[in-house]
């Protein structure tokens, strides 16, 4: 647990669950799609394997959930037919009113610590480098690691990676694996949904669904 300007990280508990969805649903309605699915999807990894149990941190300040995180396990298919360990992160997410303000920051760099502690070397996912480039991430191209089912000639800044041990990843090439679990259907989504409180689903620009 850790406590800084009036605020604390802690693991979730079980009786965070629908918070912790609801805060997800909150940050991410509207962002990505008409609505969202990561309230969902989280609902879902909770109960895979993979799940890093450890990982699974959420920010309070003064006593109100604001901001969560996970890790998921995953592998790189290298080229010369290992499988390489690795973490992959999110959904994480801040209170839309907090945002903007350094929290997202701090629960980031206190999570990736954790998972250096853990023994953890490296963590891949999709996100902005422009914020997670204050945390030491770099483009997974730099590590000559490739995103699956993404062809050569394709846009891959979205895929983002940094090591927690340093050289984990030299000397390794190949192909990153994102967990099953990510994927849910747009059915299961809408049933999910409905036992939460009614928003309107819109279609806005720079959506990518």
């Amino acid at each position: 647990m850790k406590k800084n300007n009036y605020c604390q990280i802690r693991l979730e508990t079980v009786a965070d669950h629908r918070m912790v969805e609801n805060l997800i649903r909150e940050s991410f309605w509207n962002v990505y799609r008409p609505g969202c699915s990561e309230h969902y999807v989280i609902h879902v990894l909770r109960q895979d394997p993979s799940f890093v149990k450890e990982l699974d941190l959420v920010m309070e300040m003064n006593g109100k959930l604001i901001g969560q995180n996970m890790f998921m396990k995953t592998v790189i298919n290298a080229d010369d037919g290992r499988d390489i360990p690795v973490l992959t992160m999110g959904p994480i997410c801040i209170d839309s009113d907090l945002q903007r303000q350094g929290y997202g920051l701090q629960l980031l760099n206190y999570s990736l610590n954790k998972a250096t502690e853990l023994g953890y070397g490296a963590v891949l996912f999709e996100g902005n480098i422009e914020f997670y480039g204050k945390c030491g991430f770099k483009y997974a191209k730099e590590f000559s690691i490739r995103y699956h089912d993404l062809p050569e000639d394709a846009d891959s800044s979205f895929f983002l990676c940094r090591e927690l041990i340093p050289d984990y990843l030299t000397g390794i090439t190949g192909i990153y694996q994102t967990p099953k679990g990510y994927y849910v259907d747009d059915a299961d989504v809408e049933r999910f949904d409905r036992a939460f409180p009614s928003k309107v689903k819109m279609k806005l620009p720079r959506q990518l669904f």
